[in-house]
């Protein structure tokens, strides 16, 4: 599975936390590089926009507290960005809304906490049946505002 990566100054400890501790993955890594201060959207987008056109399979995006990330993700058709602060909605924001980008709070989640998210999301599946009905109309939605 490739995953789009991308933080701002803010999650790029836990960015690079999660590469180290996912190995079996294929990363593709939109930055930041460095603790520097920057922008969330200028990683952001780009890593949304490669899963939204097919070039990713998931992402996952950490800024400070996980919401700008969120925004900017969600403002790419196709992108169903969730920010997940336990275990348990990461399960189900694949299970139920079929979350195809992973949102984090790199201020306010501790790593081995934060692996432990990404690792439920990572190993859960979209499970359809009465959630497929409504997926399809947030893609109605989407066209809607196009």
């Amino acid at each position: 599975m490739k995953i789009a990566i991308a933080s701002d100054h803010a999650g790029f400890e836990l960015k690079e936390a999660i590469k180290t501790a996912f190995p079996e993955y294929e990363f593709e890594d939109f930055g930041t590089h460095s603790v520097d201060s920057m922008d969330y959207p200028d990683t952001g987008a780009p890593a949304a926009k490669a899963v939204a056109a097919g070039k990713a399979d998931r992402g996952i995006l950490i800024c400070g507290s996980g919401i700008g990330m969120s925004i900017t993700a969600n403002k790419v058709t196709g992108i169903r960005a969730a920010l997940c602060t336990n275990t348990d909605v990461a399960r189900l924001s694949r299970i139920h809304n079929d979350a195809n980008v992973l949102c984090l709070a790199g201020r306010f989640t501790a790593i081995p906490y934060a692996l432990q998210i990404v690792n439920n999301w990572l190993h859960s599946s979209f499970e359809g049946g009465r959630h497929q009905s409504r997926i399809q109309k947030i893609k109605i939605l989407e066209g809607e505002q196009q």
